[in-house]
């Protein structure tokens, strides 16, 4: 009997704080300063001798009162994966939630790191806020996710004890890269005058995939070309990313650069085309090998000359 009328007055204590937290927030007021970074659960330390529901159900019953419908979320945990520089809304749906606060935290190991408590908004970072939607989702908005935003997110309720709603987040970052015939990643490419230049760029790693691919020639647009003419551009847009081939007819010196194959603004990758009048590749690397070869005699020739004298 004296645990339970324990349990009892630790109850009325913790209502009591939760009120009291809702009257400062409600003047405009934060609530718990220099609570953003918590080591661990927030609930959890608030209501830690509370282990067991019928606790409180017991109090409950012996005031003669009648048991608040327990909150409850509507919506399981959840594994969400969004793009790179994506707008991300992660949701939280709750039942029942009278008198009870909802808070949002991000859990990194074993420390928590306080976002949201009720209408406020505690972390630093301003791409986090809360943007609720009636009737009953506290949802957290993420604004411009990064890769460092992956990880895990908390929706817990003040109930007694704590209800958590746990959000895996994963920032998927794109891959570009620009490929031979044979599927592997182009070093420098050479082109005879005259021949046309073909570069292709494969978008992977894209969840969503929404943004256009766009090809560059230093900083000048291709996709758009009208001034030198003879390009043409084909992109196939698929369910995990695209492929995008760069076509540029009756090739010339002046065609010579870095190319840029880029997924709007989020990722990009740079090869060097390099455009030849007659002489090959082969035929440079030759020419550049005897000359080498020929620098390396006449030296070793100069040098046995003075130790003969």
């Amino acid at each position: 009997m004296m645990l339970k009328r324990l349990t009892a007055m630790l109850a009325v204590l913790l209502m009591h704080f939760i009120g009291l937290s809702k009257a400062i927030i409600s003047s405009g007021g934060k609530p718990f300063p220099g609570l953003e970074n918590l080591p661990r659960s927030f609930w959890h330390e608030l209501s830690s001798p509370f282990t067991e529901v019928y606790e409180e159900e017991s109090y409950a019953t012996e005031t003669g009162s009648t048991p608040e419908p327990r909150p409850f979320f509507e919506d399981p945990d959840s594994n969400i994966t969004v793009q790179l520089g994506a707008q991300v809304y992660l949701h939280c749906r709750v039942q029942n939630l009278q008198q009870r606060t909802v808070s949002w935290v991000r859990r990194r190991g074993e420390e928590l790191h306080l976002l949201t408590f009720g209408q406020q908004t505690y972390s630093s970072d301003s791409r986090f806020s809360l943007d609720s939607e009636s009737p009953n989702n506290w949802r957290l908005r993420l604004s411009s996710a990064t890769e460092r935003d992956s990880g895990v997110y908390e929706c817990q309720v003040s109930a007694h004890p704590p209800l958590i709603r746990t959000v895996h987040l994963m920032v998927s970052v794109p891959k570009v890269e620009i490929v031979d015939e044979h599927g592997a990643t182009a070093g420098d490419k050479f082109y005879k005058a005259g021949s046309t230049i073909e570069l292709k760029c494969v978008v992977s790693k894209v969840p969503h995939p929404t943004g256009y691919v766009t090809w560059m020639h230093g900083s000048r647009t291709l996709n758009y070309d009208t001034i030198r003419g003879g390009i043409s551009v084909k992109t196939d847009m698929g369910a995990e990313g695209a492929v995008s081939r760069l076509y540029i007819a009756n090739a010339n010196k002046k065609d010579s650069g870095n190319y840029s194959c880029a997924l709007a603004d989020v990722a990009a990758t740079t090869v060097s085309v390099h455009v030849l009048n007659g002489e090959n590749p082969a035929a440079m690397q030759h020419g550049a090998s005897r000359g080498l070869r020929s620098t390396f005699l006449l030296t070793a020739l100069l040098t046995l000359t003075s130790v003969l004298r």
